[in-house]
C-alpha cells in the first residue's frame, strides 16, 4: 500500500526522508507510493476519462495569455474534479494526509490542492518551465505520481530537474511521487518515445 494510508504516515521513516527532503529545497522522491493494483485502477480511470474525451490540449499562461503551444508541452490534461471514480477520491484522502503532516510539520500554511492527469503521447514533451505562474504565487509544492507499468529506459521521458548549471534526471516510474518547493524550480519533461501518464498538482496556500 501506498505510505499515505497508515494512521499516521509521518511515522514511516521512508515517508519522513521524502518530506524532509522537500523542506530542505531539494527533490523527494518516494518510491512505492501507491501499490500496483492501485496504479492500475487510476491507469483505468485515465483511460475511461480519455475515451469519453475528458483530456484536452494543454496550454500554457494564464487568463488572456493563455494558449496552445505545441512546442512548449505536447501533453494533454484532465482536471481532478468531481465527477470522480473511486480510486481517485482515495488518492485526495492520501494526499490530504500529506498536505495536512506537512503542515504539522512545517510553516508553509497549505490550504488546497489541485490536481489533474497528464498524458504524453509518444514525441511530447514539455520544455523547461517553472510552475508558479508570473505575479502568483499561491502554488507552493509541486506534485507529480507517475503511472506507468513497465516503463523501460529507452523510452525516455524523463523528469528533467535543473539546479544550478546542472540538472537531475528522474524516471517516470509507476507508483513513484516525486515533490518540491513549487517556486523557482526550473524542470522539463524530456520527450517520450511512449504513451507516458501522471498526475501532477500542487499543494496551495491562500491567496
Amino acid at each position: 500500500m501506498g505510505v499515505v494510508v497508515e494512521s499516521d504516515p509521518a511515522e514511516h521513516g521512508r515517508y519522513a526522508e521524502w518530506r524532509e527532503a522537500v523542506f530542505a529545497g531539494g527533490i523527494g522522491v518516494q518510491d512505492g507510493f501507491l501499490s500496483p493494483a492501485r496504479v492500475r485502477a487510476l491507469i483505468d480511470s485515465a483511460e475511461r476519462r480519455l475515451a469519453r474525451g475528458d483530456f484536452g490540449a494543454a496550454r500554457v499562461g494564464a487568463d488572456e495569455r493563455l494558449q496552445q503551444r505545441a512546442e512548449v508541452r505536447g501533453d494533454r490534461t484532465c482536471w481532478l474534479v468531481e465527477p470522480m471514480f473511486a480510486e481517485e477520491r482515495a488518492l485526495l484522502a492520501d494526499l490530504e494526509l500529506l498536505r495536512l503532516d506537512f503542515n504539522r510539520k512545517g510553516v508553509l500554511g497549505l490550504f488546497d490542492l489541485e490536481l489533474h492527469y497528464a498524458w504524453y503521447p509518444p514525441g511530447a514533451g514539455y520544455a523547461r518551465h517553472v510552475d508558479q505562474l508570473q505575479g502568483r504565487d499561491q502554488r507552493m509544492v509541486s506534485l507529480i505520481l507517475y503511472l506507468n507499468d513497465a516503463w523501460r529506459r529507452e523510452a525516455g521521458g524523463e523528469l528533467r530537474i535543473f539546479d544550478g548549471g546542472g540538472h537531475r534526471d528522474i524516471e517516470p516510474l509507476a507508483g513513484r511521487l516525486v515533490g518540491f518547493l513549487t517556486a523557482g524550480r526550473e524542470h522539463a519533461v524530456l520527450p517520450t518515445r511512449q504513451s507516458r501518464l501522471s498526475i501532477s498538482g500542487w499543494f496551495r496556500r491562500r491567496i
